[in-house]
């Protein structure tokens, strides 16, 4: 904890010293002062936070300092270093690269301040037509809404932005709902004032959920795996079916698809549940497991990384959902920072036969997104 404590103290107080001593000494007190209380306001909802005092109002403090005031005040320190070794080679300040970080300090202050009050609410309904030359005659415009990563604690006991989710959702009429992982943040006890909402989601052939990293409940509090199974009864009692290396065959008159569900992987977390050939047992081939009859399947798995390493050289499932990534919930353009962590961070991936798509999810342990807004994906399914 005091290593955290150490690390904000620098984030906060270093860029603070450099521009009080270059710029602010001969302005008026108003100002000076005034130019310090982001800073006050950062550490102390610091400290708050990591005594466990915590609220979206503390964390919104704290994001509001560190997003919209230190990191652009960081900028300026940053630009003001390279005027000055500019004013070493050639003997003149360089006015231009001074007033050149200021500006860019002022645009990313209004973008953090936009997505922490707007940008993480503003929700978009992506549609995405799939095509396949094995998908059964009965499922060819077959409508999937694939949703992710709601981290359900981020927004306390509000459920108004839930509710919006789920209008939205329903209004699509699609045949199957899927969410792939991270309902909660930390502990089940946060989907509790969401599940009366929740438990409206309708679709024919019902909604299917697994877990992501977060629903384990590993961050925050020893027994977490009682806590998962907790949570998984929690999304069960609000009619969802929660599969953990499972899978569940749909029917359309004598079709079939198959939707699968595996359980988390990640470099840091290896859970001893983690079985793929269990979770495809008796509907598709799995390496040296073959399968009679291969049923058309869609496998559900938190991380796009299991694509990549385990399905892809492992099996021919035509349809992977993912999310995981948020986009690092931010985005402009087509560039994403998840591009340097991920080589599959959002959207449609083709690889042979297979295709994957990545959600960028819908929330965020922090309530902040600028450029990646939360996404509700319809997926419509076609025969070639």
């Amino acid at each position: 904890m005091k290593y955290l404590l150490y690390l904000s103290l620098i984030l906060f107080l270093v860029p603070d010293r450099h521009i009080y001593r270059t710029y602010l000494q001969k302005v008026p007190l108003v100002w000076r002062l005034l130019f310090i209380l982001p800073t006050l306001l950062g550490l102390l909802s610091t400290v708050l936070l990591l005594f466990h005092v915590s609220s979206n109002i503390i964390t919104m403090f704290f994001l509001i300092a560190l997003l919209c005031f230190t990191i652009p005040k960081m900028v300026i320190v940053a630009f003001s270093l390279v005027s000055r070794l500019l004013e070493k080679r050639n003997g003149k300040v360089s006015l231009f690269v001074n007033r050149l970080g200021v500006a860019v300090a002022c645009i990313a202050s209004v973008m953090a301040f936009y997505g922490i009050v707007f940008g993480w609410k503003q929700l978009e309904t992506e549609y995405v037509d799939l095509y396949f030359e094995d998908l059964p005659e009965s499922f060819d415009g077959y409508r999937i809404v694939h949703l992710s990563d709601l981290h359900l604690g981020t927004h306390g006991s509000k459920t108004a932005f839930v509710e919006k989710v789920v209008c939205r959702v329903n209004e699509e009429h699609p045949d199957l709902i899927v969410f792939t992982g991270d309902i909660v943040n930390s502990y089940p006890e946060e989907l509790t004032p969401f599940v009366p909402v929740l438990s409206k989601l309708l679709a024919p052939d019902g909604v299917f959920s697994v877990f992501g990293n977060h629903d384990y409940c590993y961050y925050s509090r020893k027994g977490a795996r009682a806590a998962s199974l907790e949570l998984a009864e929690k999304e069960r009692s609000m009619g969802w079916q929660v599969l953990l290396n499972e899978s569940k065959v749909l029917s359309r008159g004598e079709d079939r698809i198959a939707v699968a569900g595996l359980e988390y992987w990640g470099k840091y977390l290896i859970l001893q549940d983690y079985n793929i050939k269990a979770t495809l047992n008796g509907i598709t081939d799995y390496d040296s497991i073959k399968c009679d009859d291969d049923i058309f399947t869609i496998m559900l798995c938190h991380t796009p990384s299991q694509w990549d390493l385990e399905i892809l050289p492992n099996t021919h499932i035509p349809l992977t959902l993912s999310g995981h990534t948020h986009a690092s919930q931010l985005k402009i353009g087509r560039w994403s920072p998840s591009s340097f962590l991920y080589k599959e961070w959002g959207g449609l991936y083709q690889s042979g036969n297979q295709q994957l798509y990545v959600s960028e999810g819908l929330g965020g342990t922090l309530p902040f997104r600028f450029g990646s807004r939360p996404q509700v994906i319809v997926l419509t399914l076609h025969s070639k």
